[in-house]
């Protein structure tokens, strides 16, 4: 039996285990196992594989995508560039961390956001979901700007975003927290009336399907994409990882 599951602190309830037992019912993979590991501290990884000999697969969730790091054998590109794992392939004893949020993030954007359309990109939030996001907007060559509450240098405040500065951007991502289930009357702060056709507007939140955020843009005729795709976009890139 071949055994995959998630680690993380407190694990209630789980999109990956909900979906990997569903695929594995539904594709007839009678051979595979998904579980939910609760680790109360990130070190008891060591313990867990040396538990489960049979584990091929792990995916990790906050808030251990940053501290898995030191106690894995080797990362993969993106994942070393991102500074976070959240999947992690077992082979042998010998452990590798990826980054599939970033491959689930490109992917879907590339579908929704055509290349000749490529402009400047307003990525709003730099939390830890917004570092996969950017890396991939890097590596499609997309220019970001990256909007904060607390800006670094080179990050613009809510309060500096303007109606005519909104117009040299037509993609716009929510990468915070703002707008999802059970908080769903919130919303990012950012000149909405500038908002028109010429937009592509993308939350990676996926509950609710649709954000305020992505129904103000809908309502100013932007495009709208929710988080959805790129959750079942990651999934099915650690499958691919686990199984190659």
């Amino acid at each position: 039996m071949r055994k995959f599951g998630l680690i993380g602190k407190k694990l209630g309830h789980s999109f990956s285990k909900k979906y990997f037992t569903a695929k594995f019912e539904g594709e007839g993979i009678a051979d595979a196992q998904y579980n939910l590991y609760e680790l109360e501290q990130v070190q008891d990884l060591k313990a867990l594989l040396q538990r489960e000999p049979e584990l091929v697969g792990l995916n990790v969730t906050i808030p251990y995508k940053q501290e898995v790091i030191p106690l894995l054998d080797e990362l993969d590109d993106a994942a070393a560039r991102i500074g976070a794992v959240n999947t992690i392939k077992i082979e042998n004893g010998h452990t590798k961390g990826y980054n599939t949020d970033y491959i689930g993030f490109k992917d879907t954007l590339q579908a929704f956001y055509p290349k000749e359309k490529y402009k400047n990109a307003l990525v709003l939030g730099t939390g830890g979901a917004s570092k996969a996001i950017c890396t991939a907007l890097s590596d499609l060559s997309i220019p970001f700007t990256s909007v904060s509450r607390t800006p670094a240098q080179g990050e613009l405040s809510y309060e500096q975003l303007t109606e005519e500065m909104l117009q040299d951007y037509n993609l716009i991502v929510n990468t915070t927290p703002l707008g999802m289930a059970p908080n769903t009357d919130t919303l990012p702060t950012i000149p909405y009336e500038s908002i028109s056709t010429d937009h592509f507007a993308y939350d990676i939140v996926y509950n609710p399907e649709k954000t305020l955020f992505l129904e103000r843009c809908e309502a100013a005729g932007a495009k709208i994409m929710n988080g959805i795709g790129m959750l079942h976009g990651q999934a099915e890139a650690a499958w691919d990882i686990w199984n190659s």
